[in-house]
């Protein structure tokens, strides 16, 4: 059974959507709606629609519960007893999650992994920040980015550099596509990831600032001055960096190739060669 502290409390617990006010008595089963609005999610269009998205697994949800409301969480009743002091933690406003325990069998359902876990969970999209300033911190920018395991991997990169905003260009994939999410492992939660104009971005900056852009015909990265400020630029796995955003680069730089056989690799996958990028960033202008 649950404990009696998550049950006491003022959450909205459903099974088959009714509403059990004191004593759970999980049936393992998932209403037809709650399993059609879940199915929603998976497509761009439902996640504007309801201006919420999909997360799955312990260490994912674990991460999001800190960040971002949660709206549903369906779970076994294991991890719901294990779990209970972060959910009753983050959640002390008026807004509370709809809470559904079912079985195992009852979770590979509804799940949209392959291989489901412990918990799935409901979140309200997160409003971005409305100013970011490469001028005093250095932010990402992603030109086109079209594979969500490549974005997702990049979030998570960002995370690990201690790069707090990744900004999009309108085209790239969704960053609340569930395959995006999963990929971030979590990192979605620490990383603000805003779509907007690019070009526009750069023109409203100050002439000074440095906008940095991985390029063929670019600067070899290990040899150039890099700065704790600025725009990192990527662009789309197969064309590079657009022809307008690439005008308005002023750093071009390029890692270079070290294979001396003829037939040698021609490009690096985005997500790799964004960490290098980083790694080298950070490397180069850390303080001690």
């Amino acid at each position: 059974m649950l404990n009696k502290r998550l049950k006491n409390q003022e959450f909205t617990i459903f099974v088959l959507g009714f509403n059990i006010p004191q004593h759970i008595k999980t049936k393992r089963m998932i209403s037809k709606a709650k399993l059609k609005y879940i199915n929603a999610l998976q497509t761009k269009k439902g996640r504007l629609a309801h201006g919420t998205f999909v997360a799955e697994g312990p260490k994912v949800v674990h991460d999001l519960l800190s960040s971002f409301q949660p709206e549903l969480i369906v779970a076994t009743e294991q991890w719901l007893e294990r779990h209970e002091d972060e959910i009753l933690k983050g959640n002390q406003g008026d807004r509370r999650p709809q809470i559904i325990a079912v079985s195992p069998d009852e979770l590979q359902k509804i799940s949209l992994l392959q291989h489901p876990q412990e918990v799935l969970a409901v979140f309200e999209q997160r409003h971005m920040p409305a100013h970011i300033d490469p001028t005093h911190e250095l932010v990402l920018a992603l030109d086109g980015i079209q594979d969500p395991g490549n974005l997702g991997t990049i979030i998570r990169i960002a995370d690990w550099f201690g790069i707090r905003n990744v900004i999009c260009s309108e085209d790239t994939a969704d960053v609340y596509n569930p395959k995006v999410v999963q990929a971030t492992m979590g990192s979605i939660a620490h990383v603000d990831v805003t779509y907007l104009n690019l070009c526009d971005f750069v023109d409203a900056l100050p002439a000074s600032t440095p906008v940095y852009g991985t390029l063929l015909d670019g600067e070899d990265i290990y040899q150039q001055t890099l700065t704790a400020t600025g725009i990192i630029i990527m662009g789309n796995e197969g064309n590079g960096i657009s022809k307008d955003l690439r005008a308005r680069i002023n750093h071009a730089l390029l890692i270079p190739n070290f294979s001396t056989l003829p037939n040698k690799a021609e490009s690096l996958n985005v997500a790799i060669a964004t960490a290098i990028a980083c790694s080298e960033f950070k490397r180069r202008t850390i303080t001690t």
